[in-house]
C-alpha cells in the first residue's frame, strides 16, 4: 500500500523506510524540508503542503513530534491539521507513535502527546495508538547529559523498560498491516530495569570511573516513575536488551 511517514527524518522515521519497503509498501517520508529519497514536504506546525503530502496515502505512520520546541503546536494542533488533511476515502489505517505513560506521568510533553491521542480518538479515522518506551540511544543521551564529571546522579527507584529503535520500527510495520484497534497498544523492551542499574551498566561501558548516585525525586513526577507508570502494562516486547545495545 501507499504509506506516508510523518517525522520521516526523525530517529524512528528514518528506520521505518527499509522495513516498510521490504513488506512491499510504497513509502513517502514527510518532513518540513522534504529531503532524502522519497521525501515530501509537509509542515504540521503551519499546515503547509500537508494535503499534497497526504494525497493518496492508504496507511499513515504519524511519528512526528517536537519535544524540544512547542509540542502543543506540532503534536496537538499539528495532529488536528493532519486529521483535516487526510484523504478519508483512501485511508485504511493511521498508526500514531506515542509514549508509554502519557496518561499517567505529569510532564508537559507527555500531556501534549496524550492530548494528541484524544484528537485522533475523536477523529472518526481508523487509528491505533502505539505507545512505546524510551529508545536505547535516548537513554544514552539522558545519562550522558546527567553526568557531572565523575558523578552520575540518577532518580532513586525509577523503573523503565527501554527498547531498541530497530525493534520498534519492525513492530510498527507489523501494526500498520493489522486492522486498526481504535485504542491503545503498548510496546516495550525485553526487560524492566531500575534506572540506577541501567546507569551503572552505561557507566561501565561508556564512562568508566563515573560513580552512580541514586537520588530521591520528590513530587508527583517521581512518584509516577517509581510506581511503574513508564513501564508497559502489557503488549508485545522487543528482543534487543540494553546490555546488547551497549556492546556496540
Amino acid at each position: 500500500m501507499d504509506v506516508l511517514v510523518t517525522g520521516g527524518t526523525g530517529r524512528l522515521g528514518q528506520r521505518l523506510v527499509g522495513p516498510l519497503r521490504e513488506a512491499g509498501h510504497g513509502v513517502k517520508q514527510m518532513s518540513r524540508r522534504g529531503t532524502g529519497p522519497g521525501g515530501v514536504r509537509g509542515d504540521l506546525s503551519s499546515g503547509f503542503d500537508l494535503r499534497a503530502a497526504l494525497a493518496g496515502a492508504e496507511l499513515v505512520v504519524h511519528a512526528a513530534s517536537d519535544p524540544q520546541g512547542d509540542p502543543w503546536q506540532v503534536d496537538v494542533a499539528g495532529t488536528r491539521r493532519l486529521v483535516e488533511a487526510v484523504d478519508r476515502d483512501r485511508l485504511r489505517h493511521l498508526v500514531y507513535v506515542s509514549i508509554v505513560g502519557v496518561d499517567r506521568i505529569p510532564y508537559g510533553y507527555y500531556r501534549a502527546k496524550f492530548a494528541a491521542e484524544q484528537v485522533l480518538l475523536a477523529s472518526g479515522l481508523p487509528v491505533t495508538l502505539l505507545r512505546v518506551t524510551q529508545f536505547h540511544d535516548f537513554v544514552d543521551f539522558l545519562l550522558d547529559s546527567a553526568r557531572k564529571g565523575p558523578v552520575l546522579p540518577v532518580p532513586m527507584g525509577w523503573r523503565v523498560q527501554p527498547v531498541d529503535v530497530g525493534d520498534v520500527a519492525q513492530h510498527v510495520v507489523d501494526v500498520v498491516g493489522r486492522p486498526a484497534t481504535g485504542g491503545v497498544v503498548e510496546y516495550g523492551g525485553p526487560e524492566e530495569l531500575a534506572v540506577a542499574d541501567l546507569a551503572r551498566a552505561w557507566a561501565a561501558a561508556r564512562a568508566p570511573g563515573a560513580h552512580v548516585v541514586a537520588t530521591p525525586v520528590p513530587g508527583k513526577l517521581g512518584s509516577a516513575f517509581r510506581d511503574g507508570a513508564a513501564v508497559p502494562a502489557g503488549g508485545e516486547k522487543g528482543r534487543r536488551t540494553y546490555a546488547e545495545h551497549l556492546q556496540h
